[in-house]
This record gives structure tokens, C-alpha cells and sequence, in this order.
């Protein structure tokens, strides 16, 4: 039976409050990720601003360092989409995930993935991803030079999917771009540390709490999963929310007060926060859906204005300017575009503080 019933604010404000919105946190980068379980690295870029929008003093050069040292590694992870995960996290937790790397080369290849024989595919990758540390290009080649008659993409997207792997720096990295290469996390991280679903579940709702079962499947991937979780739901806090289903907790979290006031947030492209719900309502009004997410599976840069979602945000370099552009949804009271203009100049110095030109141009969408 649920405990109680949640409003909308207070499963916004607990959100915030377990993802470092509400208050920036004095935190190694290390540690944040891990409490954030990973950071969506679609393109190198937005994680540092992830980890600059929840930490104090955080600086570029502090990620970058963990990336080289190994402590941290940029991976297909959940819903077969590259993470930045910590290494410990990584080996624990890889085995659990597994299933959506494959559902992923399911769903991108179809019957072209479904003949394969990946233990051939893996006895010919793994000692060339292991010696020559490739580009996914090089993979392919590879690959088509042994196996000349099947489809290059989708056996170097097999390889990806069941053999665990890693981007070697400075691919991931600030700046570095899209190509990068790889190796197998076997070789660049050692042997991995098994886990189960249920303390993944956990850590999940230690990061996006309350949440159900099927919140849990969007952020990892994976369906059918209550079977499987059922043995441990019984130990869990169950709540009633506004308008769905019940949702739920761990017993000694904590549920914010629904009045906490919320700072003004940027939150990069592809965070998280805005895709770990089947119901996204609690940071992201639907109306504004289609502004957010964009065709292809693009997840462009939100500003969070009291707590929620309220307008969009993009930085635009050239040779002589920095410039950050703020679209709001609905126009607002000048005390909030001193506060968008103020954190705004903050991001555009955690771009460039060497910019000699560079100012926040805020516009309401027609």
C-alpha cells in the first residue's frame, strides 16, 4: 500500500535535491559521477557542464585528468548510448546492462545483426581492438577483411555490443571532437567486479527517485525488468504520485520540501535528469516537450527556472566571440533575466575565460 501521495513539486524538488540542483556540492568529480551513476556523453562537451552546473570549483582540466588516469571512462553504456561511468562502476555494473547493448544492435540492425556469429566477429576484433587501440572505421575494415560478404556496420556494432569496450583519451575529452578510438575495457581497466539489477535499481533511485519500474527501463534500456526486480520492490517505500502510477523509494531517502527554492540551472545537452522518466513532467512540462527534444534523438541544453524546464540554451563561438543563446519559453520578470544573464556569463567562463567578447543574448520563442 502506498505510503502517501507526492504533488508534482515535491517529486520535483526531491529530483533536483538527488541530482546537486538544488545546491551545488563540494564533491570530487568522482564521486559525483558515481552518484549520478554515469553522464550521457553523446558528444564530449555536455558532461563537463553536467558536473559544472551540480559542483563547486569544478574545473575542465579535473575531468579530463580522471579520463586520462582511467579513474573515469567514456563507454556504450545504458540505453546502448555513450557514458562517461566511473571505472569501479563500469566493470560492476556491465554485465547488467548488457541486455540493452543488445536490444540497441537489435534495434538499429534487425535481421541484419541477427545472423552474425559474434564468436567469430569477437575472436577477430578482440586481439586487434586489444594491439592497435582502432578508430570504429578501422574496426570495420577490419572486419570486412575477414568477413568480406556481411555488412560492416552492423558487425562492428555487434562487437560494440557484446564485447565491452572503451574510448581510449583524448577521445571524450573537452573539445576533442567525435572520432575516437578504443580498446576492450578487459585490457585498459582489468578484470570486472559482478553486480545485480536490484542494487543498480537502487542506485538509481538514490540518483532519480521516486520513481517505478518502467521510469527504471527508459534510463537503462532494458524492458521486462519487474519480473526480475519483484523480490526487491518488497523492501522499497511505496508512494502514490498526483497522476500515475505508484512510485518507488529507498526507505531512508528523503522527500524535499515541495516550497525549496530552486536556483536558476543550465543543464547540457542529452543530461540525464531529462531522460531517466517514462514521465517526464516532473522536470520538463509537457507542452514544451517538442522544444527539448528534437528530431533524430537530439536532447538540446535546458535552463531550469524554478525547478523546471523554461527555456533552451545553445553557445556560439567565432574567431572574435562567445556568445550564449537563452530562449525562454514564456517571457519572465526582470529579476529572472538578471539571474539567466548572471549564471549565463558563469557557463560562458567555464567555455572560455580568455573570450574577450562575450555576452548572453535572451529571446522568448514566437
Amino acid at each position: 500500500m502506498a505510503e502517501s501521495r507526492l504533488s508534482l513539486r515535491q517529486l520535483n524538488r526531491t529530483l533536483l535535491t538527488r541530482q546537486m540542483l538544488l545546491d551545488r556540492q563540494d564533491m570530487r568529480p568522482v564521486a559525483a559521477t558515481e552518484r549520478l551513476i554515469a553522464l550521457q556523453s553523446q558528444i564530449p562537451n555536455p558532461p563537463y557542464i553536467g558536473l559544472w552546473t551540480r559542483l563547486r570549483r569544478f574545473e575542465r582540466r579535473q575531468l579530463t585528468a580522471l579520463l586520462e588516469s582511467r579513474e573515469i571512462v567514456r563507454a556504450p553504456w545504458i540505453r546502448s548510448t555513450l557514458h562517461l561511468v566511473s571505472a569501479e562502476d563500469h566493470q560492476r555494473f556491465q554485465s547488467v546492462i548488457q541486455p540493452a547493448l543488445l536490444r540497441g544492435l537489435r534495434s538499429f540492425f534487425g535481421a541484419r545483426g541477427a545472423d552474425l556469429d559474434i564468436e567469430r566477429l569477437l575472436s577477430i576484433a578482440k586481439p586487434f581492438l586489444e594491439s592497435n587501440q582502432p578508430s570504429i572505421g578501422a574496426l570495420r575494415a577490419h572486419l570486412q577483411e575477414h568477413q568480406p560478404t556481411l555488412n560492416k556496420e552492423a558487425m562492428a556494432y555487434a562487437v560494440r555490443s557484446c564485447l565491452p569496450l572503451v574510448q581510449i583519451p583524448p577521445g571524450g575529452t573537452w573539445g576533442a571532437g567525435t572520432r575516437a578510438t578504443y580498446t576492450t575495457a578487459a585490457k585498459w581497466l582489468g578484470r570486472a567486479d559482478s553486480s545485480d539489477l536490484t542494487n543498480l535499481f537502487r542506485r538509481y533511485l538514490a540518483a532519480f527517485g521516486p520513481a517505478d519500474v518502467m521510469d527504471f527501463q527508459t534510463w537503462t534500456g532494458m524492458t521486462r525488468l519487474k519480473s526480475q526486480l519483484a523480490p526487491a520492490l518488497a523492501d522499497l517505500v511505496v508512494y502514490q504520485s498526483e497522476n500515475g502510477p505508484d512510485l518507488y523509494d529507498l526507505p531512508a531517502a528523503t522527500i524535499a520540501a515541495p516550497d525549496s527554492i530552486a536556483p536558476l540551472r543550465f543543464i547540457p545537452e542529452y543530461d540525464n535528469i531529462l531522460i531517466a522518466h517514462r514521465d517526464r513532467s516532473r522536470i520538463l512540462p509537457d507542452a514544451h516537450r517538442k522544444k527539448v527534444f528534437l528530431s533524430a534523438g537530439r536532447v538540446i541544453g535546458a535552463v531550469l527556472i524554478d525547478g523546471f524546464v523554461g527555456a533552451t540554451w545553445k553557445v556560439k563561438k567565432d574567431k572574435n566571440s562567445l556568445r550564449l543563446f537563452v530562449t525562454l519559453f514564456e517571457a519572465k520578470p526582470k529579476a529572472c533575466l538578471r539571474a539567466l544573464e548572471e549564471e549565463g556569463n558563469r557557463l560562458l567562463r567555464f567555455f572560455d575565460d580568455e573570450a574577450n567578447n562575450q555576452a548572453v543574448v535572451i529571446d522568448t520563442y514566437d
